[in-house]
């Protein structure tokens, strides 16, 4: 049985427009809008009316960068993907994109039916993969064809993390050639991991084990020229590129200039690297390991240019990087040796409260603040118009927003399964109420109603963000 639900009164915010409009759900997806106290408006009947008087009505988020249950350093990330997708839900999210991983010596086909099984039955919103390329080889690259085909579109390699992830130039460079001729999008981690690794070795021979030195052996010069030499290799490969996770000014120059000279590159940054800094790092007893992840936290001053960079669309998208770590039991881990605090931050209930707070303090529109984090990614990874909007035949993917309610960022009160919060004790100005996916409702007025298993995976077809 399908329901149909109206939701009247609320201004409909998208990447492209600002309307005091009805919404009207039907199957599942949008069926009509039409101006509010309208005649069109007023006939439409309904099972379910929602009164979004007051609020904003804008599309479910689209966090593009998530890693739930992922590997790392000995453990795994905290959040399941039913943990994590209902609190992505709760952050008004509706739409994951999470990284499956190709361990070295197997294949790609390997890791992606591994995340499948992590994931089927399990999401309380709708979720997508990324393909992690960790053994660039022959029967990789053919693999990367038939992923492609079945709507795994995009491929992460890893300038970092040596013996791990890590893949030369080289390899990049026929992955990128391969991407070229397939319409795959090349998503790099851009850090020189080898004179890091450098660096880290003689930072543990002075006794510097503080968590404040992962961030300054992860120079941002090398975030620059790795992303400089990632540029370069896309532009041999005649391939389009986007750079993930983006923290330091000095890679945002890179990206301008490449888009200046009319490059098919692209730049993400994180809520980590508009809202934290080194100073955090530096948090005594410890506490600075929660804020480990890699790109680091810049100082202050990279801020102001990440901001820039997301207003000239130098960079274009803000994804999470969700990657949860306890403190107790699994951040310890590096107590004495930084190296080994397991990299990733919390994030992805967050984002869309945050990226609001940035509208309130006028670092960003309310139409930018939809572009980049609903529409942009759902451009960019193959998922528009379904994901990302608010328009006839789109999924009734909707968020009934109130940038009135005030809040506190809490461990103590959100609902990702980790033990501490990046931004506790934060006050933000805006709060998802209620939230639908594909016409479902997940959360009903700061109440969980969704459940695992609604969440379907998503195929995707190539980028539809390319010049």
């Amino acid at each position: 049985m399908s329901t149909r639900t109206v939701i009247r009164g609320g201004l409909v915010v998208t990447a492209s427009d600002e309307i005091h409009a009805d919404v009207l759900i039907e199957d599942g997806r949008i069926a009509a809008l039409a101006a509010s106290g309208t005649t069109a408006a007023e006939a439409w009947t309904a099972e379910r009316v929602i009164d979004a008087t007051g609020k904003y009505v804008i599309p479910g988020g689209v966090d593009v960068h998530t890693h739930m249950e992922l590997p790392f350093g000995g453990t795994f990330a905290s959040d399941t993907f039913e943990t994590g997708t209902r609190a992505a839900a709760w952050g008004g999210t509706t739409t994951i994109v999470d990284f499956a991983v190709q361990s070295v010596g197997r294949s790609l086909r390997d890791g992606l039916d591994a995340w499948h099984a992590k994931a089927e039955g399990n999401c309380a919103i709708d979720y997508g993969f990324h393909m992690i390329v960790s053994d660039v080889n022959q029967d990789t690259l053919k693999e990367m064809d038939l992923l492609v085909e079945e709507g795994v579109t995009s491929f992460k390699q890893f300038m970092a993390y040596p013996g791990v992830f890590y893949s030369d130039d080289g390899q990049i460079l026929r992955a990128m050639q391969r991407s070229a001729e397939n319409g795959g999008l090349i998503m790099m981690h851009a850090e020189n991991g080898i004179a890091i690794d450098v660096l880290v070795e003689q930072a543990l021979a002075r006794g510097e084990t503080d968590p404040r030195y992962h961030g300054e052996v992860r120079k941002a010069l090398l975030e620059a020229e790795a992303t400089h030499r990632a540029i370069k290799l896309a532009q041999v490969a005649g391939a389009p590129l986007y750079v993930v996770h983006v923290s330091a000014m000095e890679a945002v120059a890179e990206l301008a200039r490449a888009r200046d000279e009319g490059l098919n590159v692209f730049g993400e940054t994180c809520p980590q690297y508009l809202f934290l800094s080194t100073d955090n790092l530096a948090e005594p007893d410890f506490e600075g390991s929660k804020y480990v992840c890699s790109t680091p936290l810049r100082p202050k001053e990279h801020q102001a240019k990440l901001w820039q960079g997301l207003r000239t669309n130098d960079l274009q998208v803000v994804s999470t990087d969700h990657c949860p770590f306890c403190f107790v039991g699994q951040k310890e881990l590096g107590r004495g040796d930084f190296s080994k605090i397991p990299n990733g931050l919390p994030g992805v209930e967050n984002r869309m409260d945050l990226l609001h707070q940035a509208v309130v303090d006028g670092h960003i529109s309310r139409r930018r603040w939809i572009e980049i984090a609903c529409a942009t990614p759902a451009r960019m990874f193959g998922m528009y118009p379904k994901k990302g909007t608010i328009a006839p035949g789109a999924d009734a993917d909707v968020v009934i927003y109130d940038p009135h309610a005030e809040q506190i960022i809490s461990a103590d009160t959100h609902h990702m399964n980790v033990d501490y919060s990046a931004y506790e004790g934060k006050r933000l100005t805006g709060r998802v109420e209620t939230v639908l996916s594909r016409g479902e409702l997940v959360i009903t007025e700061r109440e969980y109603t969704g459940h695992a298993g609604h969440g379907v995976y998503t195929p995707r077809s190539t980028c539809q963000y390319l010049n």
